[in-house]
Order: structure tokens, then C-alpha cells, then sequence
């Protein structure tokens, strides 16, 4: 499978319906056999690091990657994997919990706007605002009449987010069932992961259904033109750590960060 039909795989186009129950969580994507997509994303991962380092010397344009997905769908895998060989002062990674204290005395936006990236930078969200239309909506934090609203807000955020120069890459990782359960109990059994694990994280599974169709409208209502959503198969760690670098590598070189002029002075200058 080429790059573009990759991507146009895991697109969700605006106005069409995500569709999340039709899309096969353990797809490989046309990428082979495992060893063939290691070895393509090793491949990206240096692409990444060149383009990432000309966004941050161009210092004029920002990404945001929103990562979301089911516990155990891989974001912190994905963000291990990807991000290995970026330079580290032009690359955040924000994480959203339960909001607390000054949090909560403000609008639900107020804390994602504040870790958005500056000029020259790529910034990860682990969990992001779509916390406060998809878990926000299933644990019954917010009536509907207020989540249902969120979705104009996020819409019109993320415009605001894109005019001003920041691309917006929407990723959700999607996992069945059967995978996270294997990999929830991995993490318990595991002493280097057990921490890790929440008696919460139980009561989320029991929800699999109401999470899925809260993700599905989420999805559906906020894939816009200026900043659309992905579905990626993650079943399958390598696929998904792939098929996101694939996206971050095309987004980068679609936005083509160009290296500042070098001072015509020093051209030529030979260091003693």
C-alpha cells in the first residue's frame, strides 16, 4: 500500500460518520509482514528527525498531534516509538488527567490552550479535549446539553489553533476488546507496569460499548477540513506506531519547513 492510500485508509472524511464498529482494529494497513514494518518505520523515524528539526529552526508553524484512544490502545507506546530521535527542545508532551483545583475554576479549554505548541514546535497530547466530550459524557460528569455543545467549541478552537499556524493531527488509536483485555493484564501481572494500573480502568471496560459510540459521535462532529481525524488499527503495536509516523512524516512534508538563510558573512569561513 503507497503512503497515499495509507492514508487515505485511515482518514476520516468531514460530513461522512467515523464508523468505528466497521473498521478493523487488527488491519495491517498493506504493511506486510512485521519485520518489512519495523524496518519502514525506522525509516520514518529519520525523516521525522530531519523535518522536525527544520520545523524548529524555521520557528514560524507548530503541529499538534492529538492522541486518543481506549486504555491500552498504545499512546504511550506510540509516543516512545515515534518520537526517539526529535529534538528534545522543540517537542512537548502534555498529558490531561481528572481536571483539579485552578482547573476546574476555569472553562474546560482553558488548560488544553495552555499547552498548546509555540512556533517551531511539535507538541503531543496524551488525552486531550476530547476527554471532556467522550469520558466527560460516559461517567455522567456533565449533562448533555453541555457536552453536546463541546463539540461547536472544539471545532472552532481548533479553527483558531489552524489560522493562527498550528497544523492539528487528530489520531485515534483503535483497539478491540479482546487486545486490551491481553494487554490490561500484561500491565497487572507485569511489576514494571502494575503501577500503571487503576481499579477505574475495569470500570471504563465494563463501558466498551458507551465509549465506542461517545468516540464514534466525537469523531463524526469534529473531523473537519482544517483538522480531520484518523483511525488507526492498534492491535498490532507495530501498525500503529507506522501508520502515525507515516502521518506526522507527510504532514511535515506537506507544510515543507524551510532552514533560515545563512549570513552570507560566514560563508566560506574556515574555524582556526
Amino acid at each position: 500500500m503507497t503512503t497515499k492510500d495509507l492514508l487515505r485508509t485511515i482518514r476520516v472524511e468531514p460530513g461522512s460518520p467515523a464508523g468505528l464498529a466497521d473498521r478493523e482494529t487488527g488491519s495491517r494497513l498493506g504493511l506486510g509482514e512485521k519485520a518489512a514494518g519495523v524496518a519502514r518505520l525506522a525509516e520514518l523515524v529519520v525523516k521525522l528527525a530531519v523535518l522536525h528539526n527544520r520545523l524548529w529552526a524555521e520557528g514560524e508553524r507548530s503541529v499538534l498531534l492529538v492522541l486518543q484512544g481506549l486504555d491500552a490502545s498504545g499512546k504511550d507506546g506510540t509516543i516512545t516509538h515515534i518520537l526517539s530521535g526529535l529534538r528534545p527542545q522543540g517537542c512537548q508532551i502534555a498529558a490531561f488527567k481528572v481536571p483539579v483545583g485552578d482547573e476546574l475554576a476555569h472553562d474546560y479549554l482553558w488548560r488544553v490552550h495552555a499547552q498548546c505548541p509555540r512556533d517551531g514546535e511539535l507538541t503531543i497530547f496524551n488525552r486531550s479535549h476530547y476527554e471532556d466530550v467522550v469520558a466527560a459524557r460516559v461517567r455522567g460528569v456533565v449533562p448533555e446539553a453541555t457536552w453536546r455543545k463541546r463539540f461547536r467549541h472544539i471545532r472552532e478552537f481548533e479553527r483558531l489553533l489552524t489560522d493562527e499556524g498550528t497544523t492539528v493531527v487528530k489520531v485515534f488509536l483503535h483497539v478491540s476488546p479482546e487486545v486490551q483485555r491481553s494487554r490490561l493484564q500484561e500491565r497487572l501481572d507485569n511489576p514494571e507496569k502494575a503501577w500503571k494500573f487503576r481499579a477505574s480502568d475495569l470500570d471504563d471496560r465494563a463501558r466498551w460499548d458507551d465509549y465506542l459510540a461517545a468516540y464514534d459521535e466525537a469523531i463524526t462532529e469534529t473531523s473537519t477540513d482544517w483538522a480531520p481525524w484518523h483511525v488507526v488499527p492498534a492491535d498490532h503495536g507495530w501498525v500503529r506506531n507506522a501508520a502515525v509516523a507515516e502521518l506526522l512524516v507527510s504532514t511535515l512534508e506537506r507544510l515543507n519547513p524551510v532552514l533560515p538563510t545563512m549570513d552570507p558573512h560566514l560563508r566560506g569561513l574556515e574555524i582556526t
